[in-house]
């Protein structure tokens, strides 16, 4: 289960605008050749076959907890400087989402979460912000920069902190159990401190992120997470769903480099989307770099060995229906391992991007004859999509298919790439697999490369193909 963003966010307008940003679309190459592999002469090409949610899930009500003495004093030294941050429609100023932030020291600057700013961030036509405090004034937002890939975001208004909320220049030092109160507009509900501690860092996503085992709620995206003295340790940013008061925070030091960088920067940038561009192309390249930096880990499923990469970021499971399929004479058995990364890197309300799966299913007849297992076997292959035409946030899938050997192992192979729409530079790869080296069982396998550079896409699928081999028998 992956963490949910905790921005609020009206429903209606999630549906209707963020489905409008795409732009005019880039022409992904034509359909790719399979990487470093020959299509035996004769083969005949067959038809090609085929995410943090929104910034606000909503359902998730539980009050907070009364705050105790300390929590009820260090609100009443804090909340004139907390703000709640609004992503409103240019026309009519409607409310579209709704997050927290907080006034840096003395300064006019403000930290937030990019998913917070996201709309405004992409498209400023249709979006603008504004902030408002907790006595009710409130203001425009000129947004200076963004971190899309630790999901912060530095704006100015036109007021100053009193100086209560400290952003220090070095990281701050935590112990596991320490006490930290985490402040926002829950729910759109009203300003709100909750009480909770920091239980470490978290390794499994691909940036670190610190778990506060504490209440947060939807609407405190980008509010601070201080210690009892005041210092920020952290900024609110996610919540696990299918667990109880297990909460995420973009450790300080991030934020720390981008107010860094807005001090450098005389001007904010024009573009926003263009910096996200960059932003997501640097950090596809340390992806499929970690991914990549050694051989890939072999797995036997049957014969076949098969490619994995188990890591902290990314974590495989398995399943068997061998079990059921004798238990209730079924003619077939499936095996199937799905390793997945468990983070990826919000864009906007209907883009998550920057993850690679992989998926193999080894298939078997146990009372099929060779006919009707071929029909099993291809009927699954079919069944794999590989995206819609009418998305409007890439373009339709590209694909080719070839029947191709590795030397070890013949396969019929599809390769499918679909450009970003908005993000120039950056695609989804898709590589489908089946064994045809025996007509009693077959080895299929899936791999996602989702935002990663045309290179790079072809760099993964090259090695993921190569990696695919039959070592057994049956």
């Amino acid at each position: 289960m992956k963490p949910t963003r905790l921005a609020a966010t009206v429903q209606f307008a999630i549906t209707v605008t963020w489905g409008a940003a795409a732009v005019a679309a880039p022409v992904p190459p034509s359909a790719p050749a399979l990487p470093g592999m020959q299509a035996p002469p004769g083969a005949a090409p067959a038809p090609a076959p085929r995410r943090v949610p929104a910034p606000g899930a909503q359902g998730d009500s539980a009050p907070l907890p009364t705050p105790s003495s300390a929590a009820q004093k260090l609100y009443a030294a804090a909340k004139a400087d907390l703000l709640q941050v609004r992503s409103l429609l240019k026309s009519g100023r409607t409310q579209s989402s709704v997050g927290s932030g907080f006034l840096v020291g003395t300064s006019n600057l403000v930290l937030t979460n990019y998913h917070v700013v996201s709309q405004f961030a992409l498209d400023p036509e249709t979006y603008t912000g504004e902030w408002v405090d907790t006595s009710g004034q409130r203001g425009n937002i000129e947004l200076l920069a963004v971190d899309v890939l630790h999901d912060l975001a530095v704006v100015r208004v036109n007021r100053y902190g009193t100086g209560f909320f400290k952003v220090p220049e070095n990281a701050v030092g935590l112990t596991q159990g320490q006490y930290l109160y985490s402040l926002g507009n829950p729910l759109d509900l009203g300003f709100a401190i909750s009480e909770g501690a920091y239980n470490g860092v978290i390794s499994r996503s691909f940036y670190d992120q610190l778990m506060f085992t504490g209440p947060i709620n939807s609407g405190m995206s980008g509010g601070p997470s201080v210690t009892a003295d005041g210092q920020v340790a952290g900024v609110n940013v996610a919540k696990r769903l299918d667990g109880e008061l297990v909460s995420f925070l973009v450790p300080i030091r991030y934020a720390q480099r981008l107010l860094k960088q807005v001090g450098e920067k005389a001007v904010a940038p024009k573009d926003f989307t263009a910096v996200v561009t960059q932003q997501l192309l640097a950090h596809q390249k340390a992806m499929v770099d970690q991914l990549l930096a050694g051989p890939l880990t072999k797995k036997t499923m049957g014969p076949y060995e098969v490619p994995v990469r188990e890591t902290e970021q990314m974590r495989c499971w398995g399943n068997s229906s061998a079990q059921v399929t004798s238990r209730t004479e079924k003619p077939f058995a499936v095996d199937t391992t799905s390793c997945t990364m468990e983070s990826s890197v919000f864009v906007s309300g209907s883009l998550q991007t920057g993850a690679v799966g992989i998926r193999h299913q080894y298939l078997r007849s146990t009372g099929l004859d060779a006919i009707r297992f071929a029909q099993l076997s291809s009927s699954s292959f079919k069944n794999e999509s590989f995206g819609s035409y009418k998305d409007s946030r890439l373009t339709g899938p590209q694909c080719t298919e070839q029947f191709v050997t590795n030397g070890s192992l013949p396969m019929r192979a599809v390769l499918c790439v679909r450009a970003y729409r908005k993000f120039a530079g950056l695609y989804d790869f898709s590589l489908l697999t089946a064994s045809t080296d025996d007509g009693m069982m077959n080895l299929q396998s899936r791999l996602d490369a989702r935002g990663v550079s045309y290179e790079n896409g072809m760099r993964t699928a090259r090695a993921f193909l190569e990696a695919l081999a039959r070592t057994g028998v049956k």
